[in-house]
């Protein structure tokens, strides 16, 4: 859910060339998979598009090549710092921070009812919105809208 909000914030923002964005899970088992049925009703239901979305594993390559990577919740906080090791530093932070939610994590409603995963939506639309901002303002402001 997060990436396809994110997506739609940054093609409004003018931003979606700019910026590469990439979604995976800390573990492996729905790799390939697509996205849970309750999520994309939730997504499509505000206007959103969650059809082409797979889940993906993270790598551990990918650690050193991401500017920033984004976790959900502490335990998958803490599980990208260990695979990251030494590498670990500002890179890797928790969504709930960034996106000023004051740290709170985002529940995963996977296999929950309409209004977890409506909730869940609720906090991805407000953070994302504040992460464009900050996007916006570290790769610029498009020259259409100066």
């Amino acid at each position: 859910m997060a990436e396809v909000v994110l997506r739609a914030r940054l093609a409004e923002a003018g931003l979606a060339g700019k910026v590469v964005v990439d979604s995976a899970g800390t573990g492996d088992w729905h790799v390939g998979d697509p996205m849970y049925r309750g999520a994309r009703i939730q997504l499509e239901r505000r206007g959103y598009d969650g059809s082409a979305h797979r889940a993906r594993q993270i790598r551990p390559s990918w650690l050193a090549e991401r500017d920033l990577i984004l976790a959900m919740d502490a335990a998958n906080l803490a599980s990208l710092r260990r695979l990251a090791g030494d590498a670990a530093d500002h890179r890797i932070r928790l969504f709930g921070e960034v996106a000023n939610l004051h740290g709170a994590d985002v529940p995963d409603p996977y296999g929950g009812n309409p209004a977890e995963f409506a909730r869940v939506l609720d906090m991805l639309e407000s953070g994302m919105r504040r992460i464009t901002d900050q996007l916006r303002t570290v790769v610029g402001t498009p020259a259409a809208e100066r």
